[in-house]
């Protein structure tokens, strides 16, 4: 059993910056601004959050190779 967790500091903190983006976004929409905040949105949710996924799967595929390079 592997006790390793899934995600590694570095996807923790692109995470971490998705979601200040996303709360910096949603607070710029409450005060009525409609053109900084949904380009912040979209950011968050389109290319941070995904980014902060794949990282990690990016990562894991690579050693994976590196460890058995010819199956």
């Amino acid at each position: 059993m592997n006790d390793k967790l899934i995600f590694s500091k570095l996807n923790i903190i692109i995470f971490i910056v998705g979601i200040v983006i996303l709360t910096l976004g949603y607070i710029i929409m409450s005060t009525g601004d409609i053109t900084i905040s949904p380009i912040l949105l979209v950011i968050a949710y389109l290319i941070i959050f995904p980014l902060a996924i794949l990282i990690g799967t990016i990562k894991k595929g690579k050693n994976e190779d590196k460890e058995n390079p010819q199956e």
